[in-house]
């Protein structure tokens, strides 16, 4: 006796990769420079864009079924652009992302003077002067 799997819901939208995207989700998904849920959604759609199910990708990513279904759709919806978090209404932030992000590239990039790694406290001075 062979048992079928059976699929339940909608059958996600198919999609197709350009190489740019494809190198820009990969280069997110290792997550060296970018937020770890960014590189997270890179992954997800790279492994709907293999072809896996939503539930297949779902297992592998440790995550809910609907959270794949939501970066997939917002995927095919918005390309890369809808791989970034959406601001929230009302919330208005006080840092700007290229702000965040010049101490993570420092620490990443460069080497504090006359030390062999940054603390908080020489963090903190080298961004606000």
């Amino acid at each position: 006796m062979t048992v079928t799997k059976r699929r339940v819901g909608r059958p996600g939208e198919p999609f197709d990769l350009t190489v740019e995207e494809k190198q820009t989700l990969e280069r997110w998904s290792r997550g060296r420079t970018v937020s770890q849920a960014l590189a997270r959604r890179a992954r997800i759609v790279l492994g709907c864009a293999g072809g896996r199910t939503c539930t297949e990708v779902a297992r592998e990513q440790k995550t809910s079924i609907q959270t794949v279904s939501k970066w997939r759709q917002r995927f095919v919806d918005r390309r890369l652009d809808g791989m970034a978090d959406t601001p929230h209404p009302n919330v208005h932030r006080k840092l700007t992302d290229d702000r965040v992000e010049e101490p993570v590239r420092a620490t990443l990039q460069e080497l504090p003077k006359g030390s062999t790694h940054w603390s908080t406290r020489k963090l903190a001075k080298s961004a606000s002067a």
